[in-house]
């Protein structure tokens, strides 16, 4: 889990994270990642539609690619656990999420992978995979 972390948030750079609306897939760039409770958690609004379609299918799956070619797919199923605890958790993670949300307000959701399988490729064609 470690090693995932750290691939997700080694440089500033995005990371993207596909959902499924209907029957359409929907990609769009997170930047928050971080190990809490044993999980590893994201966070978003319950006001954006990426929220909506992970309650309707908690199936996702994110991508990031690093500077020297190596990518990592990982996906897994999104559970919401958003207490004020995960929410403190993630605002000292990145302080900078202080100036959308706060541990109390009621659109700040925090939600982990359960059953996560990530694989890590390179451009030679090299893959490992590991389960969470």
């Amino acid at each position: 889990m470690d090693e995932v972390l750290k691939f997700l948030t080694d440089d500033p750079s995005v990371f993207y994270i596909a959902t499924i609306d209907g029957d359409m897939p929907k990609v769009r760039p997170f930047g928050f990642a971080m190990i809490h409770e044993g999980k590893l958690c994201f966070c978003t609004s319950n006001q954006k539609k990426v929220y909506k379609q992970l309650k309707a299918n908690p199936n996702f799956e994110i991508s990031k690619t690093a500077k020297d070619g190596e990518w990592l797919r990982l996906n897994g199923k999104a559970v919401f656990n958003t207490t004020k605890q995960s929410k403190q958790a993630a605002l000292e993670a990145m302080p900078m999420l202080g100036k959308m949300y706060s541990v109390d307000d009621s659109i700040f959701e925090i939600f982990y992978i359960e059953n996560a399988e990530a694989t890590f490729c390179n451009m030679k064609g090299a893959s490992r995979t590991i389960k969470l």
